[in-house]
């Protein structure tokens, strides 16, 4: 069966306020796990404070992260390289000090990080080399690397499945898996149902995004398709609803959030929630 998250990106890029009572809400929902940012890898007893109050509640927790433009895989600047994958290394701690057992994102290059070009045979090599290290530190530590493909606005290492594919193979390390994210594949993809079956044997990990980062359900991804596809390949791990909405404010002008997608994040969660449910009992 699987596991059904919620991100936290509605309320939080940092986990520095107080969400106990977002937390009690998610559980009390039925959520069973939930998926957190971890943005500033330096304070591993505030991983582990959040952790514990997750498992307090008994809730689940994945993390997530993306790397700025300073911790890029692919710069051709060696010194940033290595600041990149000494960061990406500090949140891999932080995601098994609150109990993490999966990191995912675009963990790869720079978000937003062009050079107006396609990505070069070096840049692959550098971040192929880079991620090999992580995961070796990973694997330390009990945590799968999810890797995510982004649309072509926000990266442009790696934009579609048959590159996550051959970069995980290229990583070649256990600890190095694949993610699918539906709101980029809607915008990449030839066909869903295929990218999905591409990924099947490296997939651990599975966001459900609507195409306007709404409530999942209410625009136009064919989402009878999608679950389809995941039943067919026999896809049990985990699956977790990502929206962004106009807060936090720095995360809405990040993801060009410029109006209302949804009453409140609780009805947001509520309601994708019951769709995803319907949708697997189907």
């Amino acid at each position: 069966m699987n596991k059904l998250g919620m991100n936290l990106f509605v309320w939080t890029m940092t986990m520095d306020e107080d969400l106990s009572d977002t937390l009690a809400f998610l559980k009390t929902s039925g959520f069973d796990f939930v998926e957190m940012p971890v943005n500033n890898p330096d304070d591993l007893a505030k991983w582990q404070r959040i952790g514990q109050q997750c498992t307090d509640l008994g809730l689940g927790v994945q993390t997530c992260t993306i790397c700025g433009p300073e911790h890029s895989l692919i710069s051709p600047d060696e010194t940033v390289r290595r600041a990149g994958i000494d960061y990406l290394k500090g949140v891999v701690d932080c995601s098994a000090a609150s109990g993490s057992r999966i990191l995912m994102g675009p963990l790869f290059a720079g978000f937003k990080t062009f050079t107006g070009r396609p990505a070069t045979a070096q840049e692959w090599a550098w971040s192929v080399a880079g991620m090999r290290e992580v995961a070796e530190r990973a694997q330390t530590q009990g945590v799968t690397l999810a890797i995510e493909s982004l649309n072509r606005f926000e990266i442009y290492l790696l934009t579609c499945a048959d590159d996550v594919r051959r970069y995980v193979e290229a990583v070649d390390h256990p600890n190095c898996r694949a993610a699918f994210d539906t709101f980029h594949a809607n915008m990449e993809e030839k066909k869903i149902a295929d990218a999905i079956r591409t990924l099947a044997p490296y997939l651990v990990h599975v966001q459900i995004s609507e195409n306007d980062r709404s409530t999942p359900g209410q625009g136009h991804i064919n989402f009878d398709e999608v679950f389809a596809t995941l039943d067919e390949v026999g896809y049990t791990g985990p699956i977790a609803i990502e929206a962004f909405g106009p807060n936090p404010p720095e995360l809405a002008a990040a993801t060009h959030i410029f109006r209302p997608m949804f009453f409140s994040p609780e009805q947001l969660a509520v309601e994708g929630l019951r769709f995803i449910k319907d949708k697997i009992i189907e």
